[in-house]
Protein backbone atom coordinates (compact mmCIF):
# COMPACT_ATOMS: atom_id res chain seq x y z
CA UNK A 1 0.00 0.00 0.00
CA UNK A 2 1.73 3.39 -1.26
CA UNK A 3 1.38 6.37 0.22
CA UNK A 4 -1.80 8.48 -0.35
CA UNK A 5 -3.71 9.60 2.57
CA UNK A 6 -2.64 12.18 5.68
CA UNK A 7 -4.81 12.85 9.00
CA UNK A 8 -4.79 15.64 10.80
CA UNK A 9 -4.20 15.59 14.35
CA UNK A 10 -3.39 18.30 16.55
CA UNK A 11 -1.32 19.23 19.38
CA UNK A 12 0.36 17.81 21.87
CA UNK A 13 -0.93 14.47 20.80
CA UNK A 14 0.79 14.65 17.24
CA UNK A 15 3.98 15.87 19.27
CA UNK A 16 3.89 12.66 21.16
CA UNK A 17 3.48 10.52 18.45
CA UNK A 18 6.54 12.39 16.28
CA UNK A 19 8.69 11.85 19.77
CA UNK A 20 7.82 8.16 20.34
CA UNK A 21 5.93 8.03 23.66
CA UNK A 22 2.78 7.99 22.08
CA UNK A 23 1.50 4.86 20.24
CA UNK A 24 -2.20 4.68 20.40
CA UNK A 25 -4.29 7.72 18.45
CA UNK A 26 -7.53 8.23 19.97
CA UNK A 27 -10.39 8.64 17.66
CA UNK A 28 -14.45 8.26 17.97
CA UNK A 29 -14.85 5.43 15.51
CA UNK A 30 -13.04 2.55 13.91
CA UNK A 31 -11.94 2.15 10.41
CA UNK A 32 -10.47 -0.38 7.70
CA UNK A 33 -7.43 1.46 6.49
CA UNK A 34 -4.33 0.04 7.15
CA UNK A 35 -0.64 0.63 6.10
CA UNK A 36 1.21 4.29 6.05
CA UNK A 37 -0.31 7.40 6.52
CA UNK A 38 0.99 11.15 6.88
CA UNK A 39 1.24 12.78 10.29
CA UNK A 40 -0.40 16.18 9.43
CA UNK A 41 0.20 18.93 12.22
CA UNK A 42 -3.26 20.91 13.05
CA UNK A 43 -3.30 24.60 11.73
CA UNK A 44 0.44 24.43 9.89
CA UNK A 45 -0.78 23.27 6.71
CA UNK A 46 1.93 20.80 6.19
CA UNK A 47 3.21 16.98 6.78
CA UNK A 48 5.38 16.56 10.06
CA UNK A 49 6.32 12.47 9.56
CA UNK A 50 4.86 8.97 8.46
CA UNK A 51 3.32 6.08 11.08
CA UNK A 52 1.96 2.73 10.02
CA UNK A 53 -1.72 2.30 11.13
CA UNK A 54 -1.32 -1.44 12.06
CA UNK A 55 -4.69 -2.25 13.95
CA UNK A 56 -7.48 -0.88 15.62
CA UNK A 57 -9.28 -1.91 18.58
CA UNK A 58 -12.51 -1.67 20.04
CA UNK A 59 -13.65 1.33 22.41
CA UNK A 60 -12.39 1.28 25.98
CA UNK A 61 -14.36 2.35 29.20
CA UNK A 62 -12.82 5.10 31.03
CA UNK A 63 -11.20 3.10 33.54
CA UNK A 64 -9.61 1.09 30.65
CA UNK A 65 -8.18 4.51 29.14
CA UNK A 66 -6.70 5.81 32.83
CA UNK A 67 -4.89 2.18 33.40
CA UNK A 68 -3.44 2.68 29.19
CA UNK A 69 -2.09 6.75 29.74
CA UNK A 70 1.21 5.13 28.70
CA UNK A 71 -0.24 4.11 25.17
CA UNK A 72 -2.50 7.51 24.72
CA UNK A 73 -1.12 10.15 27.04
CA UNK A 74 -4.46 11.51 27.58
CA UNK A 75 -4.33 12.93 31.41
CA UNK A 76 -6.68 11.05 33.65
CA UNK A 77 -8.41 14.34 34.78
CA UNK A 78 -9.66 14.93 31.56
CA UNK A 79 -10.91 11.00 30.83
CA UNK A 80 -12.90 11.31 34.25
CA UNK A 81 -14.23 15.00 32.88
CA UNK A 82 -15.60 13.45 30.53
CA UNK A 83 -13.98 15.91 27.48
CA UNK A 84 -12.69 12.87 25.59
CA UNK A 85 -15.47 10.25 26.14
CA UNK A 86 -16.36 10.24 22.66
CA UNK A 87 -13.02 9.57 21.51
CA UNK A 88 -12.31 6.23 23.45
CA UNK A 89 -11.36 4.01 20.23
CA UNK A 90 -7.44 3.14 19.78
CA UNK A 91 -5.96 3.53 16.70
CA UNK A 92 -2.58 1.40 16.99
CA UNK A 93 0.83 3.29 15.29
CA UNK A 94 3.74 1.84 14.45
CA UNK A 95 7.38 2.50 12.46
CA UNK A 96 6.82 6.29 12.96
CA UNK A 97 9.45 8.37 10.67
CA UNK A 98 9.42 12.27 11.95
CA UNK A 99 10.51 14.49 8.65
CA UNK A 100 13.19 16.50 8.88
CA UNK A 101 11.39 19.52 7.46
CA UNK A 102 7.77 19.36 7.06
CA UNK A 103 5.92 19.27 3.91
CA UNK A 104 3.31 21.59 2.50
CA UNK A 105 -0.14 20.04 1.19
CA UNK A 106 -3.63 21.36 0.21
CA UNK A 107 -6.13 20.71 1.81
CA UNK A 108 -8.78 18.61 -0.17
CA UNK A 109 -12.31 20.76 0.19
CA UNK A 110 -15.14 18.45 2.13
CA UNK A 111 -12.51 16.46 3.53
CA UNK A 112 -13.17 15.25 7.46
CA UNK A 113 -11.23 12.53 8.47
CA UNK A 114 -8.56 11.04 5.94
CA UNK A 115 -7.22 13.88 3.55
CA UNK A 116 -5.98 12.43 0.13
CA UNK A 117 -2.61 13.52 -0.45
CA UNK A 118 -1.81 14.99 -4.21
CA UNK A 119 1.12 12.85 -5.72
CA UNK A 120 4.07 15.83 -5.53
CA UNK A 121 3.78 15.82 -1.60
CA UNK A 122 3.60 12.03 -1.62
CA UNK A 123 7.01 11.91 -3.74
CA UNK A 124 8.25 14.91 -1.20
CA UNK A 125 7.67 12.94 1.63
CA UNK A 126 9.58 9.95 0.24
CA UNK A 127 11.96 11.75 -0.98
CA UNK A 128 12.88 13.43 2.26
CA UNK A 129 12.49 9.93 3.87
CA UNK A 130 15.67 8.42 1.82
CA UNK A 131 13.85 5.73 0.11
CA UNK A 132 10.62 4.96 -1.56
CA UNK A 133 7.51 4.41 0.93
CA UNK A 134 7.37 0.21 0.07
CA UNK A 135 4.34 -2.04 0.11
CA UNK A 136 3.10 -3.29 3.00
CA UNK A 137 1.26 -6.21 3.97
CA UNK A 138 -2.02 -5.47 5.86
CA UNK A 139 -0.63 -6.66 8.94
CA UNK A 140 2.80 -7.62 9.66
CA UNK A 141 2.14 -9.19 12.91
CA UNK A 142 -0.69 -11.04 14.64
CA UNK A 143 -0.54 -10.17 18.43
CA UNK A 144 -1.90 -12.20 20.91
CA UNK A 145 -5.04 -12.39 22.63
CA UNK A 146 -5.20 -9.33 25.24
CA UNK A 147 -7.22 -8.11 28.28
CA UNK A 148 -6.96 -4.42 29.14
CA UNK A 149 -3.43 -3.45 30.72
CA UNK A 150 -3.57 -2.98 34.81
CA UNK A 151 -4.11 0.25 36.65
CA UNK A 152 -0.68 1.39 38.23
CA UNK A 153 -0.29 -0.38 41.96
CA UNK A 154 -0.48 1.93 44.95
CA UNK A 155 3.41 1.98 46.93
CA UNK A 156 1.53 -0.83 49.29
CA UNK A 157 2.22 -3.19 47.35
CA UNK A 158 5.87 -3.08 47.10
CA UNK A 159 5.96 -6.72 47.86
CA UNK A 160 4.30 -7.72 44.72
CA UNK A 161 6.42 -10.43 42.72
CA UNK A 162 5.67 -10.69 38.76
CA UNK A 163 4.67 -14.25 37.66
CA UNK A 164 7.13 -15.66 35.82
CA UNK A 165 7.09 -16.82 31.83
CA UNK A 166 5.38 -19.97 31.40
CA UNK A 167 8.22 -23.01 31.07
CA UNK A 168 9.08 -24.18 27.92
CA UNK A 169 12.21 -25.12 26.41
CA UNK A 170 14.68 -22.68 25.74
CA UNK A 171 14.54 -21.19 22.30
CA UNK A 172 18.35 -22.40 20.46
CA UNK A 173 20.90 -20.22 18.79
CA UNK A 174 18.88 -21.06 15.06
CA UNK A 175 15.05 -20.41 16.08
CA UNK A 176 13.09 -18.07 13.97
CA UNK A 177 10.98 -15.48 15.38
CA UNK A 178 8.39 -12.82 14.85
CA UNK A 179 10.00 -9.51 14.65
CA UNK A 180 8.65 -7.23 16.69
CA UNK A 181 10.52 -4.59 17.52
CA UNK A 182 13.32 -2.65 15.83
CA UNK A 183 15.47 -0.04 16.94
CA UNK A 184 18.36 2.22 16.07
CA UNK A 185 20.84 2.58 19.31
CA UNK A 186 22.05 6.73 20.13
CA UNK A 187 25.57 7.14 22.30
CA UNK A 188 22.46 8.00 24.90
CA UNK A 189 21.28 4.12 25.11
CA UNK A 190 24.79 2.55 25.14
CA UNK A 191 25.99 4.96 28.15
CA UNK A 192 22.34 4.42 30.49
CA UNK A 193 22.16 0.48 29.33
CA UNK A 194 18.70 0.91 27.45
CA UNK A 195 16.89 0.81 24.15
CA UNK A 196 13.94 1.82 23.45
CA UNK A 197 10.43 -0.14 22.03
CA UNK A 198 9.10 3.26 21.30
CA UNK A 199 6.21 2.57 18.28
CA UNK A 200 6.76 -1.41 19.09
CA UNK A 201 4.81 -1.75 22.56
CA UNK A 202 1.59 -2.66 21.55
CA UNK A 203 2.99 -5.76 20.04
CA UNK A 204 4.10 -7.25 23.10
CA UNK A 205 0.77 -8.76 25.49
CA UNK A 206 -0.83 -6.24 27.85
CA UNK A 207 0.37 -7.93 31.24
CA UNK A 208 3.78 -7.42 29.61
CA UNK A 209 3.53 -3.57 30.46
CA UNK A 210 3.49 -1.63 33.75
CA UNK A 211 3.92 1.49 35.20
CA UNK A 212 6.83 4.04 35.70
CA UNK A 213 8.50 2.50 38.92
CA UNK A 214 9.08 -1.27 40.92
CA UNK A 215 5.88 -0.70 42.68
CA UNK A 216 4.12 -0.72 39.32
CA UNK A 217 5.55 -3.84 37.96
CA UNK A 218 3.21 -5.72 35.21
CA UNK A 219 1.86 -9.05 36.25
CA UNK A 220 3.66 -11.10 33.93
CA UNK A 221 7.84 -10.47 33.37
CA UNK A 222 9.14 -12.02 29.89
CA UNK A 223 12.34 -14.31 29.23
CA UNK A 224 14.52 -12.19 27.52
CA UNK A 225 17.33 -14.47 25.36
CA UNK A 226 20.30 -12.05 24.93
CA UNK A 227 23.01 -14.73 23.92
CA UNK A 228 24.30 -14.72 27.61
CA UNK A 229 23.59 -17.80 28.14
CA UNK A 230 21.29 -17.28 30.86
CA UNK A 231 18.50 -15.45 30.32
CA UNK A 232 16.91 -13.12 32.20
CA UNK A 233 13.28 -12.40 33.50
CA UNK A 234 12.14 -8.72 33.01
CA UNK A 235 8.55 -6.52 32.71
CA UNK A 236 7.82 -3.55 30.03
CA UNK A 237 8.39 0.51 31.66
CA UNK A 238 5.18 1.53 29.97
CA UNK A 239 5.93 5.16 30.87
CA UNK A 240 9.72 4.92 29.68
CA UNK A 241 8.99 2.46 26.82
CA UNK A 242 11.62 -0.21 27.59
CA UNK A 243 12.58 -3.23 29.49
CA UNK A 244 12.73 -2.31 33.19
CA UNK A 245 15.48 -5.05 34.16
CA UNK A 246 18.70 -3.33 32.54
CA UNK A 247 21.40 -4.97 34.11
CA UNK A 248 21.77 -7.49 31.10
CA UNK A 249 21.98 -4.56 28.03
CA UNK A 250 25.43 -3.36 29.61
CA UNK A 251 26.40 -6.81 28.95
CA UNK A 252 24.88 -7.43 25.85
CA UNK A 253 26.33 -4.20 24.41
CA UNK A 254 29.47 -5.07 25.99
CA UNK A 255 29.49 -8.54 24.39
CA UNK A 256 28.03 -7.27 20.73
CA UNK A 257 30.28 -4.23 20.53
CA UNK A 258 27.69 -2.20 19.98
CA UNK A 259 27.98 1.30 18.68
CA UNK A 260 25.53 4.22 17.73
CA UNK A 261 23.64 3.69 14.86
CA UNK A 262 23.43 -0.15 15.41
CA UNK A 263 19.87 -1.83 15.47
CA UNK A 264 18.72 -4.05 17.94
CA UNK A 265 16.31 -6.41 16.93
CA UNK A 266 13.58 -8.27 18.90
CA UNK A 267 11.84 -11.23 17.77
CA UNK A 268 9.31 -13.48 19.78
CA UNK A 269 10.13 -16.91 19.68
CA UNK A 270 7.33 -18.15 22.03
CA UNK A 271 4.92 -17.25 24.38
CA UNK A 272 6.48 -14.26 26.85
CA UNK A 273 9.69 -15.56 25.38
CA UNK A 274 12.32 -13.14 22.98
CA UNK A 275 15.38 -13.39 21.43
CA UNK A 276 17.48 -9.81 21.04
CA UNK A 277 20.25 -9.61 18.92
CA UNK A 278 22.21 -6.34 17.02
CA UNK A 279 22.73 -6.01 13.36
CA UNK A 280 25.48 -3.88 12.59
CA UNK A 281 25.11 -0.58 11.35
Amino acid sequence: MKLSRGLVIADPWIGYILDGSKTWEMRSSATSVRGPFALIRKGTGAVWGVADLVDVRSPLSPEELIATHARHRIPSEMIRSGEVAKWNTPWVLADVRPLQTPVPYRHPSGAVTWVTLEPEVCAAIACQLGEPLPERPVAQYEAPARTAAPAPRPAAAAAHVSSPAPASAPASAGTAGILVAQTQLTGGNIRNNHFHLRGHVHRFPDDLIGGSNRHERAPKEASIDWGGGVDTLTDIDGEKQFFRGRGWIRQFFEKTGAEPGDRVLVEETGPYRYKVSLKKA
